[in-house]
């Protein structure tokens, strides 16, 4: 008992450093990408950044060659990158270009209305792909897996922007049911939540489905009814036990489509989340905004597949 302990908690701390490891080089990566994305961008920083903080009527030439000076935006673009960097490693996003504001600060705000929703559409994409899934999966090629296929292509093919907006036009429109935009209670997550777990539940509910069908046909599920199992406590005990270890290990593939999501139902809807805030960022050529940003959206994915790594 006590090495099987022991070879469990070397096991975990080896998955630790391993995404660790990730975090570090992701960490590293995103910022360098982010940054030079940016550089890449046409027109002049320094004046979109001077029209962010003092409005377009107000900003003029002066006001720009200010920003530029104050902000260091006219050094070599290595130099401004290795100081990013240098301030990275301890622990510092720096300050936005446009708000003024602490960067780690501004992201922790945006970042817990970002991981709501998030929360949102994998309860609701669960709520959905579950009880479809399984239905479909303890009688394959039946009415229920055959509409739930037809479904669940149909759902994963339309963009998730297309979709918000016809939820949009549909239930805070034509029926006003929901609230259209913006967050001021649970009732403005409900349709960013659903637009977001309705692309979820289409693609789990086949994994669902898939996992539960090779448990059914399974030796080891055949022996469980022959010893006298009732099919209900086969399902429970032995179907779903097995059947969960692939769907757990989906949920870490979700992750992308979430962090792609978030930023495009966000925008869609004016969610105050980080994605939101994201768009904004690049509009304004806020290059700390940016990085900082992209930098949680990438640590989120490495945090979130550690999590289904020791779940598993």
């Amino acid at each position: 008992m006590r090495e099987r302990i022991g070879l469990t908690a070397r096991s975990v701390l080896a998955i630790i450093a391993g995404r660790g490891m990730q975090a570090l080089v992701v960490a590293v990566v995103v910022g360098i990408v982010s940054f030079i994305m940016m550089h890449a961008l046409p027109g002049d920083a320094a004046y979109r950044i001077a029209a962010g903080r003092y409005g377009y009527d107000m900003m003029d030439a002066a006001s720009a060659e200010a920003v530029r000076l104050e902000l260091g935006l006219d050094r070599a673009w290595w130099i401004q990158l290795g100081s990013w960097l240098g301030e990275l490693a301890t622990f510092d996003l720096g300050r936005s270009h446009v708000y003024g504001s602490p960067v780690i600060d501004e992201v922790a705000t945006q970042l817990k209305y970002s991981l709501l929703l998030a929360g949102g559409a994998v309860v609701t994409s669960l709520l959905i792909a579950l009880p479809v899934g399984v239905t479909a999966g303890m009688s394959p090629g039946g009415a229920v897996d055959r509409l739930s296929l037809a479904v669940s292509i149909f759902l994963r093919a339309i963009p998730a922007f297309a979709l918000g907006i016809v939820l949009v036009l549909l239930f805070a429109v034509q029926l006003g049911l929901f609230p259209v935009a913006g967050f001021r209670g649970p009732e403005h997550l409900i349709l960013p939540s659903l637009t977001l777990g309705l692309g979820l539940a289409a693609v789990s509910s086949r994994v669902v489905r898939d996992a539960v069908a090779d448990a059914m046909s399974a030796e080891w599920r055949l022996f469980a009814r022959t010893k006298g199992l009732t099919a209900r406590r086969a399902l429970i005990n032995h179907v779903m036990r097995n059947a969960s270890l692939p769907v757990v290990a989906y949920v870490g593939v979700q992750g992308a489509y979430l962090i792609e999501g978030v930023v495009i139902v966000e925008t869609v809807f004016a969610f105050p989340g980080i994605g939101h805030a994201l768009v904004h960022a690049i509009f304004g050529r806020d290059v700390a905004m940016v990085q900082g940003t992209a930098l949680a959206l990438g640590l989120i994915y490495v945090g979130l597949n550690l999590c289904i790594d020791l779940t598993c």
